[in-house]
C-alpha cells in the first residue's frame, strides 16, 4: 500500500476517534448531574461590570468568570423589581402567572409579617432538584414571603420551597434597616401617623367644642379615646425607624430567627463563612446553592476594608466588595475541587436604582447605554442584566451569545440538567438555555418576550429571526420627573399606571441598531411598523387568554403588616437576640 494511504487511513482513524470522544462528550453531558452555584446580585447595573463595559469599577472576579464561561449580552428579568422578578427565576413563570404582582401600585413584598407570598402550589427548581437527591440550600435574600395565617405556619418560607438549608433575611436589605436615607418604607409611615395624630386631635377638639356649645353630647370616654389614640399615633411616629428594623431587619436559620435585629456590620463575613461551610460540608453530594447578594442595595453596606476604595463613591465600594464576595466562593470551589464539576450562574435581579440617591449623591447603579432603570416598566435599563454561565469543560470558554435570553431559563436548564423533567400541570415560560449556551444552535428558543409591571403590560419584544432584527414595542412608558430626567426621582420607584404614557400608536424601537432606545421609529417612515405592532399585540392577547384565575400576593389584603405574623425571638419585654457569635 502506498505510503500517503498508510498516512491517510492513520487520519482517518484520529478523525474518527476524535469525532466518537465528541459524540460521547456530548452524551456524557446530557446524563451528567452538575452541581449548581446560582449567585443573584440585588440592583446592579449591567453597566456596574468590567465584562459590560465598565473600566472604573474594578470587578476581576466577576470578568474572570466571564472568561471562562459564556455571556449573554440581551438576558433580561421578567420584571424590573425584585419580588416579581425572583419568583420568575424560581419558578420558570411569568410573575402575572404566579401571582407575584399586583394591579394596586403595590409592586413588592412590603413587610415580612405581610401574609403574602410564594403560593405552595408553585414548583420551585430547588424543589425538583431536592426530589432529584440535590442537597439545597440559599444564603442571602429570600423576598418571597414566610408565613399565611400564623407566625409558624411557614407557607411561603424557602423550606417549603424545596430549601433544605436557610440563612438569611427574609425580606431583604432597605435603607432602613440602617435607620439612613433613601427610607423605603420610614418616613411614608411617620408622614402618615402625624398625619392621623393631627387630624384625631382635631377630632378631640371637635368634641370638646361641641360639649361646650352643646351642640355635640358626644360620651367623655369617646373624647379620651380619641386622645389616646393620638397620643399612640405621634409616639408611634417617633419610634416607627426603630420598630421598622425590628420588624423586617432580621437573620433566620431555617425556621429561627437568629438575629433581630440585623448586625449590618457582620452580615458578609457571616454570609461568606456559610457559603464555604457549605460548600465543604456538601462537595461529596450533588448540590444546588443559590446565594443571594445583599449587595448592591441601599443601604450599601461595606465593611471598613472596602470603604472609599473606589472611584465611584460608596457604591462602587459595595459592587467591588461583591466582586470580592465572587471571588472567595469560586476560591472555595477550587480548594474543594468542585470546579469542573459545578454549573455556575451570575446575574442581578434587576437593573440598577436611578432613583436611588441622597441629594446629589448616587446610590443606585449604571445601566450602561440602556434606558431607564429599577422599576421602570419595560425600558432596557430596568430589565436588561448580566448573565453569565460556567462550567468548564462543557460550555465554551469565552462565548459571547447575543440572543434575547430570560432569566426565567434557568429553570428548565438546572431542571433537565439535574436529572429533573419539567411541570407538564402548567405554562413554562422559561427555555432550555443548554443547547445556546454550547453553541449547538444560533439562535434562542424565544421569539417572543412580554414586559409587565404589575399586571398591565408596557412593553413586548419580538425577534424577527428572518430578518435578523429584534422588534420592541412600548404600549405605555412611566413619566419622567423632573420632565427629561430619565427618572422618577421624588418617588422610591416609577408607578406602572396612572401616572404613565400610553402610547397610541405604540412607541417602536429596533434594538439590534438602537439598543439604547432613543429613535423611536414612525409608521410613516417605517415599512414594517404596523407588522410589527399587530403581532406583539396578538401575541399579548394569547398570552393574556392563557392566563389562569389567581390571587394576586402582592394585593393590599396580603401586603399588609399582620402583627400575628410577626417572627421574633426573645420574650416580651426584651425581644431580640444574636444567636449568630
Amino acid at each position: 500500500m502506498p505510503h500517503y494511504l498508510y498516512t491517510w487511513n492513520y487520519l482517518a482513524t484520529l478523525l474518527g476517534v476524535f469525532l466518537g470522544l465528541k459524540l460521547v462528550r456530548g452524551l456524557d453531558v446530557s446524563q451528567s448531574r452538575p452541581n449548581f452555584l446560582l449567585l443573584l446580585a440585588d440592583d446592579l447595573g449591567i453597566g456596574d461590570l468590567g465584562c459590560y463595559g465598565n473600566s472604573t469599577i474594578r470587578t476581576p472576579n466577576i470578568d474572570r468568570l466571564a472568561e471562562g464561561g459564556v455571556r449573554l449580552t440581551q438576558h433580561l428579568a421578567a420584571e424590573a423589581v425584585c419580588t416579581p422578578s425572583r419568583a420568575a427565576f424560581l419558578t420558570g413563570r411569568y410573575p402575572i402567572r404566579t401571582g407575584m404582582t399586583s394591579g394596586n401600585g403595590h409592586r413588592v413584598l412590603q413587610w415580612a409579617a405581610g401574609a403574602g407570598g410564594l403560593p405552595a402550589e408553585e414548583i420551585t427548581f430547588a424543589k425538583i432538584l431536592k426530589e432529584q437527591g440535590y442537597v439545597t440550600g440559599l444564603i442571602g435574600k429570600w423576598h418571597l414571603g414566610l408565613n399565611c395565617h400564623s407566625s409558624s405556619d411557614h407557607c411561603h418560607h424557602p423550606l417549603s420551597h424545596g430549601f433544605q438549608y436557610f440563612l438569611g433575611m427574609p425580606l431583604g436589605m432597605m435603607g432602613d434597616c440602617s435607620g439612613t436615607e433613601p427610607s423605603e418604607k420610614r418616613v411614608t409611615l411617620q408622614r402618615r401617623l402625624y398625619l392621623c395624630s393631627q387630624a384625631s386631635v382635631l377630632a378631640a377638639l371637635t368634641l370638646v367644642a361641641g360639649r361646650l356649645t352643646g351642640l355635640l353630647r358626644a360620651p367623655r370616654w369617646l373624647l379620651v379615646l380619641i386622645l389616646a389614640a393620638a397620643a399612640t399615633m405621634f409616639a408611634a411616629s417617633r419610634h416607627v425607624g426603630d420598630l421598622i428594623i425590628y420588624a423586617d431587619c432580621f437573620l433566620m436559620r431555617n425556621h429561627s430567627v437568629t438575629q433581630q435585629p440585623l448586625h449590618l456590620e457582620r452580615v458578609t463575613g457571616l454570609m461568606l463563612r456559610e457559603a464555604e461551610t457549605f460548600l465543604q460540608r456538601n462537595k461529596h453530594h450533588p448540590f444546588m446553592l443559590f446565594i443571594s447578594f445583599l449587595h448592591v442595595h441601599v443601604p450599601l453596606v461595606t465593611t471598613a476594608g472596602f470603604r472609599g476604595r473606589s472611584k465611584h463613591g460608596l457604591y462602587g465600594d459595595n459592587v467591588e466588595e461583591m466582586d470580592w464576595m465572587v471571588g472567595r466562593i469560586l476560591d472555595a470551589l477550587d480548594r474543594e475541587r468542585l470546579t469542573d464539576k459545578t454549573l455556575v450562574y451570575f446575574a442581578s435581579d434587576h437593573g440598577g436604582s436611578l432613583e436611588s440617591r441622597v441629594g446629589h449623591m448616587q446610590l443606585g447603579g449604571w445601566n450602561g447605554v440602556y434606558r431607564g432603570g429599577k422599576g421602570m416598566g419595560g425600558w432596557e435599563g430596568g430589565i436588561r442584566v448580566p448573565g453569565i454561565f460556567r462550567w468548564p469543560g462543557v460550555l465554551p470558554a469565552g462565548r459571547v451569545v447575543d440572543e434575547p435570553t430570560s432569566m426565567m431559563d434557568v429553570f428548565p436548564t438546572v431542571v433537565l440538567l439535574g436529572g429533573g423533567t419539567e411541570p407538564r400541570d402548567r405554562v413554562i415560560d422559561g427555555r432550555n438555555l443548554l443547547p445556546l449556551l454550547r453553541g449547538e444552535t444560533p439562535h434562542s428558543d424565544h421569539e417572543f418576550l412580554l414586559h409587565y409591571c404589575e399586571v398591565f403590560l408596557h412593553a413586548a419584544r419580538w425577534v424577527q429571526r428572518d430578518r435578523g432584527r429584534v422588534w420592541k414595542v412600548h404600549f405605555m412608558t412611566p413619566n419622567f420627573h423632573p420632565e427629561g430626567a430619565g427618572a422618577c426621582y421624588g418617588s422610591a420607584v416609577c408607578p406602572c399606571i396612572g401616572d404613565v404614557t400610553e402610547h397610541d400608536p405604540p412607541l417602536l424601537f429596533d434594538l439590534s441598531t438602537d439598543p439604547g432606545e432613543t429613535r423611536p421609529l414612525k409608521p410613516d417612515s417605517e415599512p414594517e411598523f404596523h407588522t410589527v405592532v399587530g403581532k406583539l399585540k396578538q401575541e399579548a392577547a394569547q398570552q393574556w387568554h392563557s392566563l389562569s384565575q389567581i390571587h394576586q400576593q402582592l394585593g393590599s389584603i396580603y401586603n399588609i403588616w399582620r402583627p400575628w405574623l410577626q417572627p421574633y425571638c426573645g420574650e416580651f419585654p426584651n425581644y431580640g437576640c444574636d444567636l449568630e457569635e
